[in-house]
């Protein structure tokens, strides 16, 4: 590996290596973006030399070198690809023997004290286990963004039945959510996800509810952190331009996913129409309906033409951003809508709102409530009615005053200068 002269006649200071679920500039998500923010603010601190590595897939076929495992990207110092290929999404790990030999190859050439995992997705759980055995003393840190350890259906603990909230995973009831595999089998795979997290000395949550439900699983109470996910604030420290009249101008920010509440979303919209409400506007930015559901993606299509065909139109679909189109696309609403089918473990788009002075409509569980208070800072509806939505959408288009109250009481999000100070903490590195 062309790094190995670098890093040996480098002046050493304490390596964090934060190893990451995708790169934000390739495939978008909150788990992604965060490690990028540390690695970034990691940078910034001039006693640490941190280092990352950040997995691709088939989406993008032309990284793929011939025979290359980890290389650079796009020339950047001390940011690494892991290219994923031959991955068993059931077990959670890579099947090639020439990926785990770079990855071990990877670690005895960079040599980092600390190894913050932030997923084991695309990379592999197992690769905990092999990262203690090459680096024994090295202190290795693990994020939980969703409960993906916990629950096989997508991490999310959203009944595959019925679509209802789920507490705990036991073998009976994951096989009820998948009766073609045996409730054995989620013995074996707990057993399996427990022996390769075992490895983390340290792990951390961005939302305190979810401790608790790794506690119940398993893991020892005093080796679970809340951590907060912090963000450069490129948005409040820039006064957003006051807008005078209603607030009455609404906005989706994230991928257009089944668990995302979009169709919730859409239900909701047409039933203010149904009713005869129409004074107001919903502009929809995201992409990423194709991993959708069929029915999402053929209900999403349906009620984009039909609004084509209304007047007034008050929806626009306005596609995919980057984070740098965050404050023209906020400048244009008053409120950001957050519908999400499942508990979220933190709910990126909260800060980001947060970060624009524009107040939350959001479900009523897990990091959505615990971040978001009902008639003080934001506004609930119960998950997955579209009804109370549909209500609370005309509450917050009518009641006066009601959006002046809630943004003055604001919260001000996570900074990403807590969240490094936070992780210099657990890192040992103070």
């Amino acid at each position: 590996m062309n790094t190995a002269l670098a890093y040996s006649e480098a002046a050493h200071h304490p390596r964090v290596l934060v190893v990451s679920l995708y790169h934000p500039e390739l495939i978008r998500g909150g788990a992604q973006q965060i490690a990028y923010e540390l690695f970034k603010g990691l940078q910034e601190e001039p006693d640490l030399h941190p280092v990352l590595l950040a997995s691709v897939d088939s989406t993008y076929p032309a990284l793929y070198k011939p025979g290359a495992r980890i290389t650079g990207f796009d020339g950047r110092q001390d940011e690494f690809l892991f290219l994923s290929a031959d991955y068993d999404f059931l077990w959670h790990r890579v099947t090639s023997p020439a990926h785990i030999d770079a990855f071990a190859e990877f670690l005895q050439t960079v040599r980092p004290d600390v190894v913050h995992f932030h997923h084991f997705m695309t990379l592999g759980v197992d690769l905990l286990s092999l990262t203690r055995r090459v680096l024994p003393s090295s202190r290795i840190v693990f994020t939980f963004h969703e409960f993906m350890a916990i629950c096989e259906a997508s991490g999310h603990m959203v009944r595959k039945t019925d679509q209802s909230l789920c507490d705990a995973a036991t073998p009976v009831r994951c096989h009820q959510c998948f009766p073609d595999r045996r409730p054995e089998h989620f013995v074996a795979r707990k057993m399996w996800f427990q022996r390769h997290l075992g490895a983390a000395d340290v792990f951390t949550c961005p939302s305190a509810f979810m401790i608790q439900h790794y506690v119940d699983w398993g893991i020892p109470r005093e080796r679970l952190f809340h951590v907060p996910n912090g963000q450069t604030h490129y948005g409040r420290a820039a006064k957003m331009p006051q807008h005078h009249g209603p607030h009455n101008r609404f906005g989706f920010f994230g991928q257009l996913l089944d668990i995302k509440g979009i169709r919730t979303l859409i239900q909701a919209v047409t039933l203010l129409r149904e009713r005869g409400f129409t004074d107001f506007t919903l502009e929809l930015n995201g992409d990423n309906l194709r991993y959708a559901s069929k029915a999402t993606q053929a209900e999403f299509e349906i009620f984009l033409q039909a609004q084509q065909h209304l007047v007034p139109q008050v929806v626009r679909h306005n596609g995919s951003y980057q984070v740098d189109q965050l404050s023209t696309r906020m400048s244009r609403i008053d409120w950001v809508i957050v519908p999400s089918l499942w508990r979220e473990a933190f709910g990126l788009v909260l800060s980001e709102a947060w970060m624009f002075g524009r107040p939350v409509i959001c479900s009523d569980v897990g990091a959505l409530a615990e971040r978001v208070t009902d008639n003080v800072n934001g506004l609930h509806f119960r998950m997955g009615d579209a009804s109370a939505l549909a209500d609370t959408l005309q509450r917050a288009c009518t009641e006066s005053g009601l959006w002046e109250q809630l943004s003055n009481a604001l919260p001000e999000p996570p900074s990403r200068a807590r969240m490094i100070a936070d992780y210099r903490r657990i890192y040992g590195i103070v």
